[in-house]
Parts: C-alpha cells; structure tokens; sequence
C-alpha cells in the first residue's frame, strides 16, 4: 500500500560529533528541499559544531551519553513523526538523495532503506583499507544471515515509525549500523538499497578503522544470536563432523593397516553423531525463527 509523505512527516537525525566543517552544508541543504524538521543530536563535540546547528536552524540537543549507537537510541525515543532520515554530518552524503531514500517507503515496499554508497562514490571518498573492509563485512554478513544486503555500514538510512520505535539498540558505538540491520531483520521488517552518491568527508573522520572495524565485526557474529542462533548450531556441527571426518580417515587407515584403534573409533561415532544433531536442532530452530520473522511481518501488515 502506497503512503503520502511530505516533508513535514520526516524528521531528519543527525548524530555528530565535530562536525563543523560539514554540518552547517547539510542542515542547509535540507532546508532547500524543504525539510526544516532537523534534529541533531550532539555527542559533546569541543568545536563549533552545536553553534553552527543552532544557527542555521536546527534542534539541537546534547547526548546524555557516548557513542553513536547511543546517540541515535536516545533520539529515537525523542523523535515522533512517520518516518526518520539518518545521516552523518560530515558532508559525505547528499541531502539530495533524500528523495531516492523516502521512494521505497512511499512504495509500502520496505520500512528500512539503506543508501548503497559503493555503487557511485567519489575518488577519495574512501580509502583502500575501509573500501575492502566494507567488501568483506558485507559478505560475511550475507553469507551468515542470508540477507542480500551490499551497503550494511551506511550512514544514510530512512526508518518508518513503526520500526525504529520497535528496535532495542544495545550497542553504543558504530555498530549501530550493523545492529539496526540486524533488527530489522529479526524482527521482520523489510529492507530495500537505494544507490547514492557519496563524498569525501570535510574535517577529520571520527571512525578508526582497526579499533572500530573489528567491532563491527565481531557486532555481525555476536549479533547472529538475535537474529537466528541456529547458525551458532550448524559451526558446531560443521566442526565436529569435520573433526571426525580427519579422525575417521586416520581410523580407517590404520586399519587397512593391521591397527585397530577401538577407542578412536568410538570417538569418530560420537563425533559424527554429535555434528548430525547439532546440524538437525540447528535446522529446527533456524525454520522456527524465519517462520516467526514472518508470522510478525504477515500480523503487523494485517493490522493495517
């Protein structure tokens, strides 16, 4: 079902901190397409960050606490219109993109919508190390949860109402990202890419990509337990089968020659019969958690 929505029914977040070579572009470009609902949410920047904010129009409100994943958990609870926009403040997205976001929304195709910045992004914009490392995150990230998602760090995202009040963020620094994902997912939201463009960032990046990176990824294997705990079933099963394939090789080896090794052997059993049930509960239980992800999304679409 098709939805109008008109500036006025979005609030466009914006987290920053140091932010004051790019922030005072992007509240202004917004304002030119017409949306003037603007909060940004201030994680104790020392520069002129707040000011700027404050002049060109802006709500401003400081962070009670640390963190990106805080910050946007602490404005979703701020925030009441139909549909919040999420963006940095540093200048690397374009406002002008806001239209392109809000599309699948409007479409009733998707409550989440990520803005996909690897498919039209400037020279700069990234460097080697964070364009391979978003590469293999969102791989990793679709091989473990089945999601056909190619953009998952993006900063720029549209979230219907219904949805970012219903999320519980619990991780409060750039996993945010990662975990909105997630939740979406679980709890059987629907996603949809847009392509976006993407810039060099004004002013120096807050994000380290070593510290940061390995909290992200370690985010995507943490967070599959939310999502469905049966892939945490299907490596254990995977490993003790695979150990008990290279212990039933040598078994089987030595006893074509003439050594019987009767205790090894019965470990190779137990192994093997371990994998199978771990694999077997594991299938089980992934079929129980899809089927509830889309038991939720058929009640809230019946609700309607």
């Amino acid at each position: 079902m098709e939805r109008n929505i008109t500036p006025e029914d979005v609030t466009i977040l914006i987290p920053t901190k140091n932010e004051e070579e790019g922030i005072g572009w992007v509240i202004e470009e917004f304002k030119k397409l017409g949306y003037n609902n603007i909060l940004v949410i201030d994680g104790h920047s020392t520069d002129r960050t707040r000011e700027i904010a404050k002049e060109k129009g802006a709500k401003v409100v400081l962070q009670t606490g640390k963190g990106k994943g805080q910050a946007v958990a602490e404005a979703f609870k701020l925030i009441d219109s139909e549909v919040v926009v999420l963006i940095d403040g540093d200048g690397t997205y374009d406002p002008k993109d806001v239209e392109k976001m809000l599309e699948p929304i409007r479409r009733g195709i998707a409550e989440h919508v990520i803005g996909n910045r690897l498919e039209n992004f400037e020279d700069g914009a990234f460097t080697r190390l964070n364009l391979i490392g978003n590469k293999i995150f969102n791989a990793l990230f679709r091989f473990l949860y089945g999601v056909p998602v190619y953009d998952m760090l993006s900063g720029y995202r549209a979230f219907t109402k219904e949805l970012y009040k219903s999320v519980e963020l619990k991780k409060h620094g750039f996993e945010v990202e990662t975990e909105l994902t997630v939740e979406t997912v679980a709890k059987g939201f629907r996603i949809a890419e847009v392509p976006i463009n993407y810039y060099k960032r004004k002013g120096k990046a807050n994000l380290h990509p070593i510290k940061d990176g390995w909290r992200i990824g370690k985010a995507i294997i943490e967070l599959l337990v939310r999502y469905n705990p049966a892939k945490y079933l299907y490596f254990l099963g995977g490993l003790f089968l695979l150990l008990g394939l290279i212990t039933g090789v040598y078994v089987v080896y030595e006893w074509f020659h003439h050594v019987s090794h009767d205790l090894l052997a019965i470990v190779v059993a137990i192994l093997v019969l371990g994998g199978v049930q771990f694999i077997a509960v594991g299938f089980v239980l992934g079929y129980m958690f899809k089927s509830m992800s889309e038991m939720k999304r058929i009640i809230r679409e019946g609700m309607k």
